[in-house]
């Protein structure tokens, strides 16, 4: 059977850039984009989805005779943190209408994007281990493990092969940032670019793990493409790429911008940082599917500087 992949949460961060991946792996015309609203630039395939919409989810599963779900629609840690009951209601809906059609429609295979936000207090915050307590200290990472365990029921109630990834930050130049406490690690380079000043909302010695978008987008592929007798976690797989804290960023970023002003200003952000792993050991991902990451904190640097320069460069000369 051909595979046909739909794409829920296609205009988000991680979505706009796994869709273009999808596309060059699959083709335009078996990936279909899907979103709240239509990108005017997107090119390809897009019907607009509400994902807390189970009957829509199912139309567009039969029209394009879909056979892979990316689920990607949620409302993330910070901006989740304003609105919690809204935040709970739209993350659990709508991974809970992508499971059911995909068992009533023999999906073949679905993906979960989980997250570090799953853990919390009583957890090692140092490498911390791919089986541990889950105790969220926040509504989106409440509704991550969650999440997760649905993932396994759905598996060992209804076979449905059903794969995740805890993500740490992700660091892409691709998408401005989506509203993330890790995404001060994305605004600080347009800042950089810019050559604005940077107000931070973390500690400058607060260390979270990151990774970059080529990362994510690679380990993502490889894990729905790992034969189905590797994949032995059905909660959701750790990975990691690199840690660092804002005062490490900063430095990286002096080497190429020396004049770069930042002053530390934390919020409530702050907050839930502290209750977040400072690494994680991803060495079961590794053992079961082969991950490892490639981009340390030197090279994510370089990368980001130098694709958004040319991005602003562009920007202005149109």
């Amino acid at each position: 059977m051909k595979t046909k992949v739909l794409v829920i949460g296609a205009n988000g961060q991680l979505g706009s850039v796994l869709t273009k991946a999808l596309q060059k792996k699959y083709t335009l015309e078996n990936v279909i984009a899907s979103d709240l609203r239509t990108d005017e630039d997107f090119k390809g395939i897009f019907e607009v989805i509400d994902a807390t919409d189970k009957k829509r989810i199912k139309q567009v599963i039969e029209k394009y005779k879909i056979t892979q779900i990316y689920h990607l629609a949620a409302i993330l840690s910070a901006k989740g943190e304003e609105l919690p009951l809204i935040t709970w209601d739209i993350n659990m809906k709508t991974w809970l209408n992508v499971l059911e059609v995909s068992r009533e429609s023999n999906i073949e295979k679905v993906f979960f994007p989980s997250s570090i936000a799953v853990f919390g207090a009583g957890v090692p915050l140092t490498d911390t281990p791919q089986t541990t307590y889950l105790n969220p200290a926040t509504v989106y990472g409440m509704s991550k493990a969650a999440g997760e365990n649905w993932a396994q029921y759905y598996f060992d109630q209804y076979g449905l092969d059903v794969r995740s990834i805890r993500y740490p930050g992700v660091i892409g130049y691709q998408s401005l940032p989506g509203g993330g406490t890790t995404d001060y690690a994305v605004d600080i380079f347009h800042k950089a670019v810019l050559e604005e000043d940077f107000s931070c909302f973390l500690e400058k010695d607060t260390s979270l793990p990151m990774i970059y978008m080529d990362d994510v987008i690679r380990a993502t592929i490889e894990l729905m493409e790992a034969p189905k007798e590797c994949i032995q976690i059905r909660t959701s797989y750790n990975i990691a790429g690199v840690s660092f804290t804002p005062n490490e960023i900063v430095a990286e970023i002096r080497n190429f911008y020396p004049n770069f002003k930042v002053s530390y200003d934390p919020d409530f952000r702050q907050d839930i940082a502290a209750g977040w792993p400072s690494s994680i050991d991803d060495s079961i991902a590794t053992e079961h599917w082969g991950w490892k990451s490639k981009y340390n904190l030197e090279q994510i640097t370089q990368t980001m500087l130098a694709e958004l320069k040319e991005y602003y460069r562009l920007k202005l000369a149109m």
